[in-house]
């Protein structure tokens, strides 16, 4: 019997996140969750003694003392472009978690390292793989809602204490807006925003944002750190029908003029099946179902929103 070939990998950072990584990662076949680092060092032990792989407080480290393929990166914000760097001049395959880097400049920049080593290099765009999000891809695909023409993101909560380096549009509206790439299947061609900051004096923790698309489409967006609860709600007109997606239940709603479907299915975590298509990325050497150019051309629709609200005026997309 021939032995699964396994993708050896480590997680950089073991905040929240990176631990639901490492969890993730040692529940996949065909990975080997080799080594947790953390600058912290009684974190990085801990999550790496729940999945029996070895602690590192310094990437450097890990990569001169271990053999393994690829890494998961979940640090910082700020800290996200250093580390990627350093994993894929190491010869790493990177998956790295949203924004990618603090600009777009620092996202190209990795992106022609990865190109020139050969190297994979994706980035966590989590509801991509939600699910939800995939069935309505298929609706779209099938024609169920005719023509599309709009869609309207709510995604709202009070301030995540872990976030402390950006602000509400790269670490949150950065979802949306990848979303709306891959649902339209086409970049927008211009933005208009409006954002400020009430409970944050660095950054701001408010943002609606106008996306215009070919062919008459748009996108509403709707973003805060104030709503005192989570709501992570996406709807899509067409001509012939409206579709609604509870990105945090999972459910679908299909409204025709007449009838309303409400199609049940099972949970799946979207982590999971996001790694897996990482993983696999690297093994089978094709390519991720996110690129690492759908990362750069998010930040700089983000970095257009941040221009359009502080000039109040509309910015043109050249992408």
């Amino acid at each position: 019997m021939v032995e699964m070939k396994k993708l050896r990998i480590g997680v950089i950072g073991a905040g929240f996140w990176g631990r639901n990584h490492a969890r993730v990662l040692s529940e996949i076949p065909q990975a080997e969750l080799v080594a947790v680092c953390d600058i912290d060092r009684r974190r990085a032990e801990e999550a790496a003694g729940r999945y029996g792989a070895k602690p590192y407080t310094s990437s450097r480290d890990l990569y001169r003392e271990e053999s393994i393929d690829a890494v998961s990166i979940c640090v910082w914000s700020t800290e996200l472009f250093r580390e990627s760097m350093e994993a894929l001049n190491a010869g790493k395959h990177v998956f790295v978690e949203k924004p990618m880097a603090s600009s777009s400049r620092e996202a190209e920049m990795m992106l022609e390292l990865a190109r020139s080593k050969g190297l994979r290099l994706t980035v966590g765009f989590i509801e991509r793989f939600n699910p939800a999000v995939t069935r309505l891809k298929r609706c779209i695909k099938e024609g169920e809602i005719g023509r599309p023409v709009s869609a309207t993101v709510k995604r709202v909560s009070k301030w995540p204490e872990r976030v402390g380096d950006i602000g509400v549009v790269k670490d949150t509206v950065i979802h949306d807006i990848d979303l709306m790439r891959y649902i339209f299947e086409e970049d927008p061609v211009s933005v208009y925003a409006r954002a400020g900051r009430l409970r944050h004096r660095r950054f701001e923790d408010y943002v609606q944002v106008m996306l215009a698309f070919p062919d008459g489409k748009s996108a509403f967006l709707e973003a805060n750190w104030l709503t005192p609860y989570k709501v992570r709600k996406l709807t899509v007109t067409g001509s012939e029908a409206i579709i609604t997606v509870d990105y945090i239940t999972q459910e679908i709603t299909i409204e025709t003029s007449s009838r309303t479907l409400i199609p049940r299915y099972e949970w799946e975590e979207p982590l999971k099946l996001e790694l897996q298509n990482f993983v696999d990325s690297v093994l089978k050497d094709s390519d991720p179902k996110v690129k690492a150019t759908d990362g750069v051309k998010a930040l700089k629709i983000a970095e257009a929103v941040l221009e359009s609200a502080e000039k109040n005026s509309l910015v043109e997309l050249d992408l």
